[in-house]
């Protein structure tokens, strides 16, 4: 597999961040790829997942939100984080301009790209992936955080998992009920937040990371 390409891009009124251009030779969709809360866009899950996703024709787009450039632990405000979206979308499309685009990412980073696309449209976006939706903290259930949803006027692909602590199903399927067709709910069994699953279940996290990239190509070309 080919190495990722580094690049830079602006957000406005916060300076340059860093992003990993990974475009395997065949590749048919380009999915900007936002981090979760905790952890950057070199983490191993999201090194994986972009490996998997090479594999399957999507390109992918990881980038840092600026607080995460910066080393902070604490995630910048909301609107900054969607004008990051919105920026990295923009780069997306300059680095590669002859792919259709996908946008979302893991946990904090795919309810702001929601966030920005319910807010404006995203320029050339064909559709959204959560790789595990927030849609509330652990043990404070509730949907307040997907009312922006039915603002989104793109296909939303949710991958979420049946340990999910951040999405208990019971409250999840409903909200993609009400979304109608813009909405497919992907379970996976005893997957948690982070995509871990028990030993139970014979499948490997190798597997599952597998599935989400197939997952991900699959509906992609159905929208």
């Amino acid at each position: 597999m080919a190495a990722a390409e580094q690049l830079r891009f602006g957000v406005e009124g916060r300076g340059e961040v860093s992003a990993l251009l990974l475009r395997p030779t065949k590749a048919r969709w380009l999915l900007v790829l936002a981090h979760g809360a905790g952890a950057g866009m070199s983490h191993p899950f999201m090194e994986m997942l972009a490996g998997e996703l090479s594999k399957v024709g999507v390109a992918t787009l990881r980038y840092q939100f600026p607080y995460m450039e910066e080393r902070r632990r604490v995630p910048d405000a909301p609107g900054v984080l969607t004008a990051t979206v919105a920026a990295a979308v923009r780069a997306a499309a300059e680095a590669a301009p002859n792919l259709p685009l996908l946008a979302g990412g893991k946990s904090m980073g795919g309810r702001m790209t929601s966030q920005a696309a319910a807010q404006h449209p995203l320029d050339g976006v064909r559709g959204l992936v959560f790789f595990g939706f927030p849609l509330h903290p652990p043990k404070l259930p509730g949907t307040k955080r997907a009312d922006h949803l039915t603002k989104v006027t793109v296909p939303m692909l949710f991958l979420q998992g049946t340990r999910d602590t951040f999405a208990d199903l019971k409250l999840l399927r409903p909200v993609c009920a009400k979304l109608g067709p813009r909405a497919t709910l992907h379970v996976m069994e005893t997957a948690d937040h982070s995509f871990h699953v028990l030993k139970s279940s014979g499948r490997t996290d190798a597997e599952v990371l597998r599935e989400l990239a197939e997952t991900t190509a699959s509906w992609a070309e159905g929208i």
